[in-house]
This record gives structure tokens, sequence and C-alpha cells, in this order.
């Protein structure tokens, strides 16, 4: 099951009141949704936009009361309100991490622990892109690139080679194809680190097939615009890359007068709940005020 990142801060950034509403921009399990939906009782409204279909199916089978689901992705966040009933909006919340249900559940190859296709996608209609087209086309310089900006790979440029290499002798089609590629590659004496030697391959190429970075340049905008007066934007990112385009993106608009930023620095998750979700450990929060 889903655990919600930084659960307590949200709630407490947010403020939710009774009837007030707000956008889930990554609904995911619904996970946030629920504990706002609690706190703006009897009236308040969600409208959580789900880009994964399989995802959006799930969550529609739930029922759940005052919640609007629809399927599709934030970047479309203007056309998605416009289409809706909801008028006014108290706050948005983006989490960028990926679900639970992605890396157990979704067979699309998120997960270096299971043996799926490299697919990689979160909508197969949204992109004709998969992370096997990016192992088995792209060059070796563009691969090397992506490995190291998205994934932050120190060894970028030998698992790169390794990919072309292996290529050559047979297509890369699976999780365990490509495991096994970046295993070889790789000092031995870094095969055995707390993090998983295979982790920031695999981000890097979930960020590349989906185009993540640019969807948050694109979004971001779009959310102050749908927000009412003194209604708070919230972005949850898991990546320095993230991380730097939500905070310039606030510096910028702060300069502008549209927003005062609220957290000066990210806010981290504490370490009991780190302990308790380590998928929190990465995670960082920061939050903004419509002026």
């Amino acid at each position: 099951m889903h655990t919600p990142v930084l659960k307590k801060e949200i709630l407490e950034y947010l403020n939710p009141e009774p009837n007030q509403n707000f956008i889930d921009a990554t609904l995911g399990e619904a996970g946030h949704s629920l504990s706002v939906l609690e706190k703006i009782k009897p009236n308040g409204k969600v409208l959580g936009l789900e880009l994964d279909p399989q995802l959006y199916s799930r969550l529609l089978q739930l029922h759940i009361d005052r919640l609007t689901i629809v399927n599709d992705s934030y970047v479309n966040l203007k056309k998605v309100v416009k289409k809706t009933k909801i008028k006014s909006f108290s706050g948005i919340l983006f989490d960028l991490g990926f679900s639970s249900w992605h890396v157990e559940e979704s067979k699309k190859g998120f997960s270096f622990l299971r043996n799926e296709e490299l697919d990689m996608r979160y909508n197969k209609k949204a992109s004709t892109l998969t992370a096997k087209d990016i192992v088995n086309e792209w060059p070796e310089q563009k691969l090397k690139e992506i490995l190291k900006e998205y994934g932050e790979e120190r060894f970028s440029g030998r698992i790169s080679r390794h990919i072309v290499e292996n290529r050559k002798e047979k297509k890369i089609k699976k999780t365990f194809d490509l495991v096994e590629i970046i295993w070889k590659a790789i000092p031995s004496r870094y095969r055995y680190q707390r993090l998983h030697f295979a982790t920031r391959t695999f981000q890097a190429l979930r960020i590349a097939t989906n185009d993540e970075l640019n969807s948050i340049k694109k979004a971001l905008p779009q959310a102050l615009s749908v927000l009412e007066k003194r209604g708070k934007i919230l972005v949850i990112s898991f990546h320095s890359l993230e991380d730097r385009i939500i905070k310039n993106y606030f510096r910028e608009e702060s300069k502008k007068g549209l927003i005062k930023i609220l957290t000066k620095k990210p806010i981290r998750p504490s370490q009991e709940e780190i302990i308790c979700n380590p998928r929190a450990r990465s995670s960082k929060l920061r939050v903004a005020e419509k002026i």
C-alpha cells in the first residue's frame, strides 16, 4: 500500500478548512487527497488528476465521495479545470514521485527488482517513446547525458558504453537485461551500496521517457493561474533537478510580486518518517502562496 510522503506537513501548509476546494495534480493512490477530503467536509471537493489509465480505473472503482477524478496530465491543468464545475481552488498539490503501485503492480518496468518489459510510460496513449526505445536506439553520448543529468549517475559513461555494446548482440527488452548490463559496467566495490546500483539509471530512464522535467515547467504557471487569491502551491520533489525548477520558478514569481514563498528552505521528512517510509528519504517540499 502506498504511503503518502510528508502528509503531516502537507496538511499544515494547505490548512484545509470546511467547504474549501483543492487540486491534487498527481493523484496516485489518493493518499494525500483522502486526508484533505476529511478536513473539508461537508461540501469541500478535490479535483484529482491521474495520468495512468490503469490507476485511474482503480480509483474510479473506490467511489470516493467529493473526489472528481480526471485521467489527464497536469500539463493540461487549465483545460481540465475549465471543464469542471468547481469554480475556485484554495490550494494545489504536486507530488512528483511515482506511486508504489507503479513499482509493484503496473508491470511497466519501473522496478529493477521485477523482470518486466522496459516500458516506463505512465500513459501508453500519451506517448510512443518507451525506455526500451531509449536504451536500444539512442546514441551513446545522449544516453550518457541523461544518465548523468537525470540520474546523477557517476558511472554514466561506463554504463552507456556497455548498453551500446550489448545491444549490438541482442535487443535489451527486459528490466533484468538492463540490470545485468549495469552490474557488469560498474566497479565491483559499488555493487553492494545502500542504494541499489541500478536506481539512478532507472530513474533517468523514467524521467526521459515521460519528459517529466519539461512537464513540471509547463504546469507550474498553470497552477498559479487557476488558484484563488491566497491559494497555496505545494510541490514535493525527489530529484535535485526537479527541486531546482521549482525553486527558480518560485523565486521569479516572487520577484514579480505574484507569490509569497512560505518555505525559505525545502521541508524535509523527519527521521521518524524515513524509518517508517524509506521512500520519503529524498523528498523535498516547497510551498508558495498566491498574492
